[in-house]
């Protein structure tokens, strides 16, 4: 392990001659690496075994009633998004079993009566087929052609002269639901799109989705580079002012710097929306908890007022940070992402399953406000214990802490994410294993409350892949040769340049507020017992 000085040295160097590195080329892993690694294999293999007893083909499992849910259009997302797993796995005959399967899917349309999401297809389905094409050489030319064909599908999504893609589409008729979106949907497509370009020689696919975060990164922001939530994409215009790192805007500030990283573009408008995003969040959303100085990162709302608000969902920031921080040599950036990872990671200790809460808020020295009320008196006593009190308690298997300790210990070597790991697939054995495979918790805090009936197909892609790989060989499936999809799923990179962008915020410009119709739901998901909140209009 590297000591926090000859870190700052080396980073220096690396920016000065170098490629921008952003693993630690010196780690060691413990002998107790390949029981807990064996274990998250079993863990998957468990959990699979139960998907191909009582759901192969459909898209979740649902453990306890030992049947299926279609929530994905019924194209088999479980097996799509196990793909990239299995191969870095070495569970070669899934993996072929999986390849088998995904060259019949019928895309031409839903299987279902649902709508298809532009955003969900792309990073589950067309990121799933792109990454084990790649992972396993190029060997099975039909997960290409199968990508294609979705790809070819979610084209639609843009109409006319629109920069940004509607959200919904109807695959049967290549129709979009006209609706507003938000960043998220409409900024989460660069890595899937670019990657299908790559290979299929077809630049429409890549320029569709630069067209859209580009569209995006140089709209008036409430913040410098901060993006508003909301968009319509009938109008190309911000829908409200709401900001946020959380669900709904998550993605788009993740891939703005996956991006440049990935295709090593010169175009230096995405690394420096991102540094100019994450320089006015340390200027105004950072907040510091008043019990255990944990750092978060707050919401800010249509009025400009702060909301000490956090999620599951938003505790991959402390990884994208920390992968940033890196490209760009920046070891502020750096430090302040592993606070970040830090305080997201309490909010697992703190619990009594070891396993942290959908939605979570905190005090800090300017106050309490969350936009939903006061803290109840039990509230007030667990923040007093942890520096956070819970406000939505299920777990349904979100991979974001998980996926930023991986970063952290891919970063830095320290071997407390390898503990904080263990912790996981300990918890994870202990509470939610069922007879025939594994499901979400009603309340991490009340063992009582029971089991959510449902097996996510992130499941497979990100949870069981992060906590893999922090057991595995640093080596294999490199940060400095792969980027993540928003799904975990891995596109190889080229060598990485020296620097990533021009180190200059990108100017302000003035914001009005507008109004327009409601925003769409944010990671819609049936099982949640509270939907989570969507800013009003």
């Amino acid at each position: 392990m590297i000591s926090a000085g000859r870190l700052v040295v080396f980073l220096a160097f690396a920016g000065s001659a170098f490629a921008a590195n952003v693993q630690n080329p010196r780690i060691v892993l413990p002998p107790s690496a390949n029981a807990n690694r064996a274990a998250v294999e079993k863990i998957f293999t468990e959990s699979y075994a139960a998907y191909t007893k009582f759901a192969f083909g459909h898209d979740d499992l649902s453990p306890l009633s030992q049947s299926f849910s279609d929530g994905r259009n019924g194209w088999g997302a479980s097996i799509v998004d196990a793909m990239s797993t299995m191969h870095i796995m070495g569970l070669n005959d899934l993996f072929l079993e999986a390849v088998n399967f995904s060259s019949k899917i019928d895309f031409s349309k839903s299987q279902t009566p649902d709508t298809v999401s532009v955003f969900e297809t792309t990073i589950r389905y067309l990121g799933g087929l792109l990454s084990a094409f790649e992972l396993s050489g190029q060997q099975f030319p039909i997960l290409l052609e199968k990508a294609k064909e979705v790809g070819d599908k979610l084209a639609f999504a843009w109409v006319g002269s629109n920069d940004v893609p509607f959200g919904e589409l109807v695959f049967a008729t290549n129709t979009p639901q006209i609706a507003t979106s938000n960043i998220a949907e409409a900024g989460t497509l660069t890595l899937e799109f670019e990657t299908l370009t790559k290979h299929t020689g077809n630049q429409t696919y890549a320029n569709l989705a630069l067209k859209s975060v580009s569209h995006i990164a140089n709209l008036a922001s409430p913040l410098p580079g901060l993006a508003a939530q909301g968009i319509d994409p009938s109008t190309g215009e911000f829908v409200g002012g709401y900001v946020t790192w959380g669900g709904g805007s998550d993605s788009y500030f993740e891939y703005l710097i996956k991006h440049a990283r990935l295709s090593n573009t010169d175009n230096n408008l995405f690394a420096d929306t991102w540094h100019t995003a994450v320089d006015s969040s340390i200027k105004t959303l950072l907040r510091t908890s008043t019990v255990g100085n944990h750092v978060y990162l707050a919401d800010f709302d249509d009025s400009r007022t702060i909301l000490h608000i956090g999620s599951h969902l938003a505790c991959y920031y402390g990884g994208n940070w920390l992968l940033g921080g890196r490209l760009l040599n920046n070891q502020t950036i750096v430090n302040i992402a592993l606070e970040l990872v830090d305080a997201c990671w309490n909010t697992y200790a703190g619990d009594a399953t070891g396993i942290g809460p959908e939605t979570f808020a905190y005090i800090s020295s300017d106050g309490n406000f969350t936009g939903n009320g006061l803290p109840t008196a039990a509230q007030l006593a667990f923040y007093e214990k942890h520096g956070y009190y819970v406000t939505a308690s299920d777990y349904i298997q979100r991979p974001e802490v998980l996926e930023s300790n991986f970063y952290a210990f891919r970063v830095t070597g320290d071997s407390k994410y390898l503990d904080r790991a263990a912790s996981a697939v300990q918890s994870f054995n202990k509470f939610l294993m069922t007879p025939t495979g594994f499901a979400g918790l009603n309340d991490v805090n009340n063992i009582g409350a029971g089991l959510i009936d449902d097996t996510e197909s992130f499941w497979f892609a990100e949870v069981l892949k992060y906590l893999f790989l922090t057991f595995d060989d640093p080596n294999h499936i490199s940060l400095d040769n792969f980027v993540f999809n928003t799904e975990a799923h891995p596109f190889m990179a080229p060598p990485a340049k020296a620097v990533y962008g021009s180190g200059i915020l990108t100017p302000t410009k003035p914001f009005q507020l507008k109004q327009g119709p409601p925003l769409p739901a944010i990671s819609p998901n049936p099982k949640l017992p509270k939907p989570l909140p969507v800013p009003p209009q």
